[in-house]
């Protein structure tokens, strides 16, 4: 999808960001194009895919084979086996390669893990002193997933099926044989060990998306540095083909227990990358997630929080960074993590900007926040091209469809419930002063 030009033949939107109605119709995304906003979003994905890269591979480990340990210690401590996996988007031996790069860890992922913040130690006291990527993040968007489910597609209706129960029942009984009291436990709880092997699919089903992820924000930091992506609409199109591209890899979990595989879902059953992964991520933790503890009552009284799931907005788009960057909050975990591999021009901008070494984390988050508007007009313009019209189409009927369209995502950021519109960022990241 290239940028339009043609001037529109429709009259001008009346809606509140009829100017983001504007780019949008013309090819460009919610954030507005300028060199600083193109470099921060850059450098963004970047800083993001070193932590996501270690993100994905621990929660696959996690899903095929921590699985139902009770007592799972040891599951950030991830082994040289998916530290050397393959990722399926990178290397000579590629699926189809996004990333030019190597599929094993990131060289830099590696070098963190090794020495952390402070030096060369043990694994065991890096991770007391939590010197470590935060898979607490991660796990923080898997529960999201988990918790806002029926967000469309069919992967999540199939973990209710009777075909899911009894592929997680063979692997359940598997797993704990030679252990009476644990499947003394699972006769008496079937449900509750039902409920945590679907807990590990969603594990899965993000560990894959991460997966695709990954490499094509590498990619997109390497074109910036070589200057072949040179402005905001043209990071957004490489994430829309990128979308397209990648649409039909499968979403599967299976579990490898004593050196057999257990398919609890099958790559048969042909769930989407796009609409069992993606699209779900994207509402779930782009959009909703859940008020984070000390940031918000949870009285009912108050009616801080919304009684329906749909109407939930705490997510990065509406972030308010400040009171959300709060130890322990799952995005100052993220953002922790991310500034440890912040390029130097990034670095750079923020000693500028910064008030002090103490606020580049906010900065970075609220940098973060526009490298994901721009990803959300990535989702938002794939949408329109699968559903809809042509940007350039002749018929004004078709133009006026994908306007109403682009106004029926925008106004999620308009409405006056639970304070919605106040806690949106969208007017927020028009402005260059937004820090």
């Amino acid at each position: 999808m290239t940028a339009i030009k043609t001037v529109t033949k429709l009259p001008p939107s009346t809606h509140e960001f009829a100017e983001v109605i504007h780019r949008l119709e013309g090819g460009g995304a919610m954030l507005p194009d300028t060199p600083e906003n193109l470099m921060q979003i850059i450098g963004l994905y970047k800083a993001y895919a070193v932590p996501m890269d270690f993100y994905w591979r621990d929660l696959l480990y996690i899903a095929e084979n921590v699985f139902l340990d009770p007592l799972p210690f040891l599951k950030y401590f991830l082994p040289k086996e998916y530290l050397d996996r393959h990722n399926h988007y990178a290397g000579d031996d590629a699926d189809l390669r996004i990333w030019r790069g190597e599929a094993t860890a990131h060289p830099e992922l590696l070098a963190f893990m090794e020495k952390g913040e402070t030096f060369k130690m043990p694994k065991l006291l890096h991770h007391l002193l939590h010197d470590r990527i935060n898979m607490e993040f991660a796990e923080a968007c898997m529960r999201a997933m988990l918790w806002h489910r029926g967000m469309g597609g069919q992967f999540d209706p199939y973990l209710d099926s009777d075909e899911y129960k009894a592929n997680a029942d063979r692997a359940i009984k598997a797993y704990f044989q030679g252990n009476p009291v644990m499947l003394g436990l699972y006769k008496l709880f079937p449900d509750m060990f039902l409920e945590q092997c679907r807990q590990m699919s969603y594990y899965a089903n993000l560990g894959l998306f991460w997966e695709v992820m990954a490499p094509v924000f590498f990619e997109m930091s390497d074109r910036y540095d070589e200057g072949t992506i040179s402005s905001v609409p043209e990071a957004m199109n490489f994430l829309v083909n990128g979308i397209f591209a990648i649409a039909g890899r499968p979403i599967y979990h299976h579990v490898y227990i004593r050196g057999e595989c257990y398919e609890i879902i099958p790559k048969s059953k042909g769930f989407m990358w796009l609409y069992e992964a993606a699209l779900p991520y994207v509402e779930a933790v782009f959009y909703r997630t859940a008020p984070f503890r000390g940031t918000r009552s949870y009285n009912a009284q108050a009616r801080q929080v919304p009684e329906d799931q749909k109407d939930f907005h705490y997510g990065i788009l509406y972030a308010d960074v400040f009171p959300v960057g709060t130890a322990g909050i799952p995005p100052t975990l993220l953002m922790q993590d991310m500034l440890h591999f912040l390029p130097p021009y990034l670095v750079d901008y923020y000693k500028q900007h910064c008030r002090g070494e103490d606020d580049m984390l906010i900065q970075l988050g609220i940098s973060f926040q526009r490298s994901m508007y721009c990803v959300t007009s990535a989702v938002i313009q794939a949408l329109r091209t699968a559903l809809l019209y042509p940007l350039d189409d002749p018929n004004p009927k078709h133009l006026q469809a994908n306007r109403d369209f682009f106004e029926m995502q925008l106004n999620r950021f308009t409405r006056s419930e639970y304070n919605i519109r106040n806690a949106a960022r969208l007017g927020s990241i028009q402005r260059q002063d937004y820090r």
